[in-house]
């Protein structure tokens, strides 16, 4: 069971500097990196959602999740600077269970525009995880990954997560695939990487919003096909209802890892 925290941090977390909370904060929190993602989805989910935050246009809301407990919907920005800035204030203030819900380019020519995507591992590709010692892959949850999996329908992936969305570079597409990964993003190495030193839960839920080039020659963000806005749109609520699933399932409900 998934219980409102305070509002105010206990005295020995460290105050938040970024966010600045106007309402509760649930345990369990859904990480969309756009603003605007997170107000649909909170919309679509809680019951009378209430502003959580709404400094540097970072919105988050709690309300009431269909099962009756509390709920979260924070933003986070993009990239893993701006995730991991939101995803420590957030553990400080309580939030003990985290499940990114974003978007991703697709590496793997099988897959299509709106498929989703559960990550098994991130791939280490960008600065803020390294910087936190990550190594070349991070993992996330395993009892939450696989609840994840379950409600989307589909078998864990490893990603990479990168520091650029238009990227020059020329073979980083390729390496990623030989390196396994089905598609990129730029926060989950990040949020698994902090949430593995700060003791929480953490996993990713991804939606292909881009298809880019398929060889990798070139760089691999330079040949993109995107999704349309109102299925992009569609596929941020489907998120959203696939990691609430995941999250009031009995693995995704766990907190006993947690210290």
């Amino acid at each position: 069971m998934s219980h409102i925290v305070s509002a105010v941090p206990a005295a020995h977390r460290p105050l938040p500097i970024h966010l600045k909370p106007a309402a509760p904060l649930a345990e369990r929190v859904l990480l969309p990196g756009d603003p605007h993602r997170a107000l649909q989805v909170a919309q679509h989910l809680l019951e009378q959602p209430r502003m959580l935050n709404h400094h540097r246009g970072l919105w988050g809301y709690t309300g009431e999740a269909p099962d009756g407990s509390p709920l979260s919907v924070q933003s986070t920005g993009m990239g893993g600077p701006s995730a991991a800035i939101v995803v420590e204030e957030l553990i400080g203030l309580g939030a003990r269970t985290l499940v990114r819900i974003g978007t991703c380019g697709a590496l793997d020519p099988a897959l299509e525009l709106g498929d989703l995507i559960v990550a098994g591992e991130a791939l280490s590709a960008d600065g803020t995880s390294a910087a936190l010692g990550a190594g070349e892959r991070v993992p996330p949850d395993p009892g939450l990954t696989a609840a994840l999996a379950r409600a989307a329908g589909c078998a864990p992936a490893p990603v990479a997560s990168c520091d650029l969305f238009y990227d020059e570079r020329p073979g980083e597409a390729a390496g990623w695939r030989a390196r396994g990964a089905i598609a990129v993003e730029m926060e989950a190495a990040a949020l698994f990487r902090l949430a593995g030193l700060r003791g929480v839960l953490a996993g990713c839920l991804l939606a292909v919003s881009d298809r880019l080039d398929g060889d990798g020659r070139e760089g691999p963000m330079r040949s993109r096909e995107r999704i349309g806005r109102e299925d992009l749109e569609a596929a941020g609520l489907r998120l959203g209802d696939v990691a609430y699933a995941a999250l009031s399932s009995p693995d995704g409900a766990t907190t006993s890892a947690v210290r």
